[in-house]
């Protein structure tokens, strides 16, 4: 496999793993039952990537993937903390986790738009994840 396909995988599990801090971070502020299978269901389709993404990533590399670094997660437990002190109803929740989405939406298009020689398997997940969080969005307006 080549560099370009780790790199990538990396880039994949990274946006992953932030979506899942995202998620858990909001979980614990959500009063919406509803809203709360939601977070879960969507934790759930980002835990099932990078998964996905360590099985790839191991097959080529004894490294593991990237993950987001302390700090990442630290500053995103702060931002959603300090974006909810004064508003902590579903509708900011959702947009606070659209808004991270649309970040990894554009990413996600940027590599499958860079890299077009990507192994195949590479890019059927990384089509699979932009596509997922496509959907997140759209599940999410909803809450809105």
């Amino acid at each position: 496999m080549e560099n370009q396909d780790l790199n990538i995988l990396d880039e994949i599990n990274k946006g992953a793993t932030m979506g899942m801090n995202a998620i858990s971070f909001v979980t614990d502020k959500a009063e919406d039952d509803n809203f709360r299978d939601v977070l879960n269901t969507e934790y759930n389709k980002y835990e099932d990537i990078s998964r996905r993404v360590n099985r790839l990533y191991n097959n080529y590399s004894a490294k593991e993937p990237h993950e987001t670094s302390p700090m990442n997660k630290m500053m995103t437990w702060y931002g959603i903390q300090m974006k909810t002190m004064m508003d902590s109803t579903t509708s900011k929740l959702s947009e606070l986790l659209m808004q991270g989405t649309n970040m990894g939406i554009i990413e996600g298009r940027r590599l499958i738009n860079q890299n077009p020689h990507a192994a195949d398997n590479v890019k059927s997940i990384l089509h699979e994840f932009v596509t997922m969080q496509e959907d997140s969005v759209e599940t999410l307006k909803k809450y809105l």
